[in-house]
């Protein structure tokens, strides 16, 4: 997983209010920490993301295969 989620993106995946992801993310802080996270952090990636996802059982949408193209004038 290369893309990092915001924290709010990863509550409303899980169908869930910040505030009960908050508390999730409180309770595993001792293995966040161990995988790089810190709770203040405001986004997840890595093996920190895939921990969550895994453990929280949310299902991330597809990455996109190729990023838009910019135009010739802003390259």
């Amino acid at each position: 997983m290369n893309r990092s989620y915001r924290k709010s993106e990863l509550a409303a995946l899980a169908d869930v209010s910040y505030s009960t992801f908050y508390r999730y993310l409180k309770s595993r802080r001792k293995i966040l920490s161990k995988l790089g996270c810190k709770l203040k952090a405001q986004t997840l990636r890595g093996e920190a993301l895939a921990f969550v996802c895994r453990d929280y059982n949310i299902t991330l949408p597809p990455e996109d295969p190729e990023p838009p193209k910019k135009h010739v004038k802003f390259r």
